[in-house]
């Protein structure tokens, strides 16, 4: 048997360092501007800022290990690397160490222990904090696929763009979120406000955030619900506390009534739309699809599959699987007349 001599590649080292130069870039990279991708290395409320110290933390004691063992590694592999002169002989045989040993025991159960606590303080903290008086509460529902938010308090309903205020440190107003689903697992994730929390059928669970900036701020469903997961997208709008205040207002007011897209109202009348929509003063009064009563005032539709103008509109209502395949609203086979009256009446809906 030839031992040769294999020196550290230096791909891997390569690797490595950009590996760590990404993470560190992207940990340096400042708030993100409203319509950037979602970031979780700009936490802009108390739960994500308590989530994102932990994970540095974690991270950092991962990270020395990791060069602790790897610079062992490399040592061991250049020291003690096999030579022409050891062939046929038996290595030294080095007997237990009763030090090295305990120290290899007493160091990891220790370290273990640390990061146990710290992810137990951490998790103390956001699921048994205490709720003011001055908090939001809203009612989440997941749906295949696509989100129903609940303000009971405020008497709202709406869909896939969730409104919350700011919360200013001085005077706080998070917002508490129940959430349910309404078939299958989902998950709501907004990277910036807080950590992941499960939609579960027959199940309650809850989560809050506070953020401390108003800007608008995207998140995803994180758990695979089906074939359109990937496009059941969140948008939620932080909101200073007077345009909160004035999104609630408008959001309270019934359908707007125009006489002239009086014949698109009656298409979505006479439709199977209503066995599956609300809009608020008409016959519409399903429940299995986004409630419609103010749709004009949402930037996207179909979950933010597509932005919310006239000409995705009307080819959302045309043809639904041109913009999310398996989505689970049926195309109604519409004239190009009924097609133009229906979008012209949605339009006025804001």
């Amino acid at each position: 048997m030839r031992f040769e001599r294999k020196p550290v590649t230096r791909r891997a080292v390569e690797i490595i360092a950009f590996l760590f130069w990404c993470v560190a870039l992207a940990a340096a990279q400042p708030a993100r501007s409203p319509l950037s991708s979602t970031n979780i290395f700009a936490p802009a409320s108390t739960p994500a800022k308590t989530i994102f110290g932990l994970s540095v933390f974690v991270l950092a004691v991962t990270g020395v290990i990791f060069v602790v063992v790897f610079t062992l590694l490399a040592y061991s592999v250049v020291k003690f690397r096999g030579k022409a002169a050891d062939i046929g002989r038996e290595p030294p045989q080095v007997y237990g160490s009763t030090q090295i040993e305990l120290a290899w025991t007493v160091i990891p159960v220790l370290i273990v222990a640390v990061l146990f606590l710290a992810t137990a303080r951490v998790i103390h903290a956001i699921q048994d904090a205490p709720k003011p008086a001055a908090a939001l509460d809203v009612t989440v529902i997941g749906h295949q696929f696509w989100w129903e938010f609940r303000y009971p308090k405020l008497g709202i309903v709406t869909a896939n763009e969730l409104h919350i205020p700011v919360s200013d440190p001085a005077h706080p107003t998070p917002t508490f979120m129940k959430l349910l689903s309404a078939d299958t697992d989902h998950s709501f994730w907004i990277p910036e406000l807080g950590g992941k929390t499960d939609l579960i059928p027959n199940r309650v669970n809850e989560m809050w955030m506070d953020p401390h900036r108003p800007g608008i701020y995207l998140g995803q469903c994180a758990q695979y619900c089906g074939v359109q997961h990937a496009k059941m997208l969140l948008r939620v709008s932080v909101d200073t506390p007077a345009d909160f205040d004035a999104w609630v207002s408008a959001q309270r007011r019934a359908a707007t009534e125009d006489t002239k897209v009086i014949a698109g109202k009656h298409v979505f009348e006479a439709t199977a739309c209503i066995n599956c929509h609300t809009v608020n003063g008409t016959v519409a009064n399903g429940r299995f699809g986004p409630d419609l009563t103010h749709l004009m005032s949402r930037s996207t539709i179909a979950s933010g599959a597509a932005e919310n103008t006239p000409a995705n509109l009307r080819l959302w209502l045309q043809n639904p699987d041109a913009i999310k395949v398996g989505s689970l609203m049926p195309a109604m086979q519409l004239s190009d007349a009924d097609l133009d009256a229906l979008t012209a009446y949605l339009e006025t809906l804001r």
